[in-house]
């Protein structure tokens, strides 16, 4: 099974990207408990007042939706909600390795 990565742009309400920022941060907090999350960085730009970027590296996309599912999860999006203008998935990514990401005992090696 490959891992499953995804890139996506946040637009908040202008002057509310702090904001959003620190609710994304605090996901990515909770993240940390969960085995099967190796990546999820928030990341903004100089160039992009309003933007918020965010990296996610899942073992795998069933992983991934599941952490919908969380509770902890469900309450950060209902505050996230008000702020958010827009969102844009930039792409779906299939990681093949590098720094942080664990590729043992995954299909990835044999090929």
């Amino acid at each position: 099974m490959s891992k499953f990565g995804l890139y996506g742009k946040f637009t908040a309400l202008e002057g509310k990207r702090d904001t959003l920022v620190e609710i994304l941060l605090e996901a990515a907090k909770s993240m940390e408990n969960l085995d099967d999350c190796e990546i999820y960085t928030i990341n903004v730009s100089d160039n992009d007042p309003d933007s918020v970027f965010v990296y996610e590296v899942w073992s795998s996309q069933s992983a991934h939706q599941e952490s919908l599912t969380l509770e902890s999860t469900k309450t950060l999006i209902q505050r996230a909600k008000p702020i958010i203008a827009g969102m844009e998935m930039i792409n779906k990514l299939i990681p093949k390795g590098g720094k942080g990401v664990s590729l043992v005992g995954s299909n990835e090696l044999k090929k």
